[in-house]
């Protein structure tokens, strides 16, 4: 018999389907078993006349809750029952593996143990429906991104993530023995999305793993993360980049709002708006003068935004422009790496942006400096070494577009987009400095 999901029952009324799933609730009465079945799409109740099978009785008696279960019955339309108005009646019952009691915890309490506990029987904790439609949602966002980068021209690339020289800085590096030398994992795919303009490719975009042996024990930092990268030739300035991001986040809101609105309103309690077009931008100097206004303090002199002040511009934003998201533009060079280009009008400030969204930074972007000349005399600037960088001026010696994009964080976007706290709750295992298992 093929299996039958409990979402199309409805569709079976008086015929005997054969459902799989989890038993959620046992209720065992002095004559009748009620058992709550579920699977990803729902639940359903599921009814056993004792004295019809006593052995069958004793069985389920002795199941454990989270049991996983394959049940054969029959549908029958029952306006009492809280599920559907439907109830299944037992015919027979394999039990496919009972769970032991007690469970590490209930995963569909009212009160749920810390985050850190739930992280260590994660595979308990993503049985709960909001993790389900959490992971059905990010799937789509995934696919959205990749729809309308397919429709603009863009490629698919995979760089590797194994890599002889630093990305971005020579911090934040997980370091390995690679046979006779050292190696890195990837902070960035940063100097490969360059080489592909260098290759003549135009319009590239990656969906993989970064590492970042980031010592930070936040809700919004993870030592190995999911980033999207995107890059494109002939632009002008960054300002391409910010607004074929804008385009795009919109065109994958719509599509997840389109789909599932509804059900991420009831899971979450979120309404999800649809960014309008264009998003807000403020270039840095005027961001900090809006922040100081309001009482932000800076926490260097090299002209960065702390996580306050991300949540402060934010709140301004959304108060002026009823907006949730924004671009903090013309970043001062102290603060970017050397191969963002800088301004031609005023030296000291580069053609980069971060995307500020409800008041978390999700992106990275600026236009590249693609003279080799100009490269190696700001990398010289930053104390940097030609050497173990060679490989990546190369790429500019031989005739190079002018060319930016952008580096966003898919579990940030995440969090953003749902309206989740942590960031250990925004991926489907998490990695941070004290946590390698599960």
């Amino acid at each position: 018999m093929e299996r039958t999901l409990i979402k199309d029952l409805r569709s079976k009324i008086d015929q005997t389907v054969e459902l799989k799933g989890w038993l959620q609730v046992l209720r065992d009465q002095k004559k009748i078993q009620f058992l709550i079945l579920r699977d990803p799409t729902g639940a359903a109740q599921v009814a056993h006349w004792k004295p019809n099978n006593e052995a069958l009785a004793e069985e389920i008696a002795k199941l454990g809750t989270e049991s996983a279960l394959t049940i054969t019955g029959k549908v029958i339309d029952n306006p009492v029952v809280k599920l559907n108005g439907l109830e299944i009646q037992l015919e027979s019952l394999i039990v496919d593996n009972n769970a032991e009691s007690p469970l590490p915890f209930d995963p569909f309490a009212e009160t749920l143990p810390t985050i850190d506990y739930r992280q260590d029987w994660r595979y308990m904790d993503l049985r709960r429906p909001v993790n389900n439609l959490f992971f059905q949602v990010e799937t789509l966002v995934e696919l959205a991104m990749r729809e309308y980068w397919t429709k603009n021209n863009f490629i698919e690339i995979h760089t590797p993530k194994l890599v002889g020289a630093p990305s971005e800085s020579g911090a934040e590096l997980f370091s390995l023995d690679y046979f006779e030398r050292k190696a890195y994992l990837a902070q960035s795919p940063q100097f490969y999305k360059q080489m592909a303009m260098a290759s003549g490719f135009e319009r590239i975009f990656e969906i993989g793993p970064v590492f970042r042996a980031d010592p930070s024990f936040t809700s919004r930092h993870m030592t190995e993360f999911t980033g999207v990268d995107m890059e494109m030739s002939w632009i002008d300035s960054h300002e391409d980049v910010m607004a074929s991001e804008e385009q795009w986040l919109n065109y994958v809101y719509t599509r997840v709002k389109e789909q599932f609105g509804d059900a991420i309103k009831e899971q979450f309690g979120v309404d999800l708006v649809i960014p309008t077009l264009p998003f807000p931008r403020i270039p840095m100097k005027e961001a900090v003068e809006i922040l100081k206004s309001r009482g932000w303090v800076p926490a260097d002199k090299k002209g960065d935004i702390d996580p306050a002040g991300e949540r402060d511009i934010a709140a301004y934003v959304k108060e002026k422009y009823n907006h949730d998201f924004v671009f903090l533009t013309d970043w001062p060079i102290g603060v970017r790496p050397f191969y963002h280009m800088r301004k031609p009008e005023d030296e000291t400030l580069t053609r980069s942006f971060d995307l500020i969204a409800c008041g978390l930074e999700i992106t990275t972007g600026a236009q590249r400096e693609h003279r080799v000349e100009v490269l190696q005399k700001q990398a010289t600037e930053k104390g940097l070494h030609f050497e173990p960088i060679q490989f990546y001026l190369d790429f500019f010696r031989y005739g190079c577009p002018p060319h930016g994009g952008f580096g966003l964080g898919l579990a940030r976007l995440m969090m953003v987009m749902l309206g989740v706290g942590n960031i250990r709750e925004s991926v489907f295992l998490f990695r941070g400095p004290t946590r390698l298992i599960p």
